[in-house]
């Protein structure tokens, strides 16, 4: 049984699905830098960001009829990023730190650490800067649990707004909040124990 031919409408429709794909390829390979400096952050390595990287596109060309054109393509690729991260310390089973946060004296751990090394001088920004180089501070928020070190990355870093992180994490913006004041007083330990040995 022979199939009929292609009527106009198909192959009107056809050539405007491989348009559209091609726009939303575009489109999306524009905004990689941006996916690729927030991979860096969330990433250990820089060939986990690569990679982390790839697999979002990978995953995004793959699914590009489910983004909506004119929605905010950015926020949809970093939720793929997002997840492909979440999976991928699943993968790892990397446990959480188990820090007591409970404490103000945690807002102060740098300043306090400086101070004790230092008694006669008055510790201030300067001098941290000066002990850490940018490296440092990568490998700082490295050591951040992924949970705390994504909202870290969307809020900080990619100065995403508490609801947009929430809609990449999915998660409530409560929680957002929550991981982001505790992610931060990890970030000041690791930094302060970066900056002032033991």
């Amino acid at each position: 049984m022979s199939e009929s031919a292609p009527t106009a409408a198909d192959t009107r429709k056809l050539a405007q699905q491989a348009r559209d794909r091609v726009r939303f390829e575009e489109e999306a390979l524009e905004l990689s830098d941006q996916v690729y400096r927030v991979a860096r952050r969330i990433a250990g390595s820089r060939d986990e960001a690569e990679d982390l990287v790839q697999q979002t596109y990978e995953r995004a060309f793959r699914a590009w009829r489910q983004y909506t054109p004119g929605t905010n393509l950015r926020a949809w690729l970093l939720r793929i990023l997002t997840n492909l991260n979440i999976d991928r310390g699943r993968r790892q089973q990397r446990a959480p730190q188990t820090t007591s946060l409970d404490n103000e004296a945690g807002d102060y751990f740098l300043y306090n650490k400086l101070e004790s090394q230092v008694p006669d001088e008055n510790p201030d920004e300067e001098r941290v800067l000066e002990r850490l180089s940018q490296d440092s501070i990568v490998d700082a928020l490295a050591d951040v649990p992924h949970d705390f070190r994504d909202v870290i990355v969307l809020v900080d870093i990619g100065e995403f707004a508490y609801a947009d992180a929430a809609q990449i994490l999915d998660i409530p913006i409560g929680t957002v909040m929550s991981r982001l004041h505790r992610g931060r007083r990890i970030l000041k330990k690791n930094l302060a124990d970066k900056a002032v040995p033991a």
